[in-house]
């Protein structure tokens, strides 16, 4: 498996950003200095293959979601242009994230040191057992809605309406906006 991904991703790399897609990427980090994670993660995603990195949110404290016994989450939205197909995206997304050293344990709203999530693919819906997009839950959470405003507030969620109108059903009780 990792022989065929170094192949795809030599490949890639000799493309340019063509086809280009629109992908709105979620990041979160609550362990090991998360401001630092999710900056460093934003950096590398400007480096990702056949990708450019488009527009990047402010970053926002949040509380976690699931158990309370963990620290508070600091979460950002990026754009990119990129050329990888959402499959690809997501590979190239759980690289990154098991290079600042997430530990996939099963277990749903955990800490980790870094979450990568695509949530929007230009208007794709996908319902596959590794991918769904857009992200499952992202219409009620204000850690995603707010970052995401920061970028394109008149953006249309497909298959949930205008971010706008999200917004106003979505409090930002608990988030905090901050700068790094």
């Amino acid at each position: 498996m990792d022989h065929a991904r170094n192949v795809l991703v030599r490949a890639i790399k000799n493309l340019k950003v063509n086809n280009e897609h629109q992908a709105y990427i979620g990041l979160g980090s609550n362990l090991d200095k998360p401001i630092q994670q999710v900056s460093s993660a934003i950096e590398e995603l400007a480096q990702l293959t056949a990708s450019k990195l488009e527009q990047t949110s402010q970053l926002y404290r949040s509380h976690p979601m699931g158990p309370q016994d963990q620290p508070d989450y600091i979460n950002a939205v990026v754009l990119i242009s990129t050329g990888l197909e959402p499959q690809v995206l997501l590979s190239e997304l759980q690289q990154l994230e098991k290079k600042h050293g997430r530990v996939r344990k099963g277990e749903q709203w955990g800490p980790r040191t870094l979450d990568l999530d695509i949530l929007l693919y230009d208007d794709l819906i996908l319902n596959k057992p590794d991918l769904v997009i857009p992200h499952p839950g992202l219409h009620q959470r204000a850690f995603v809605l707010y970052p995401l405003s920061d970028i394109t507030p008149e953006l249309d969620i497909p298959g949930r309406g205008k971010l706008s109108e999200l917004l106003q059903n979505i409090p930002a009780t608990g988030l905090e906006r901050i700068s790094a």
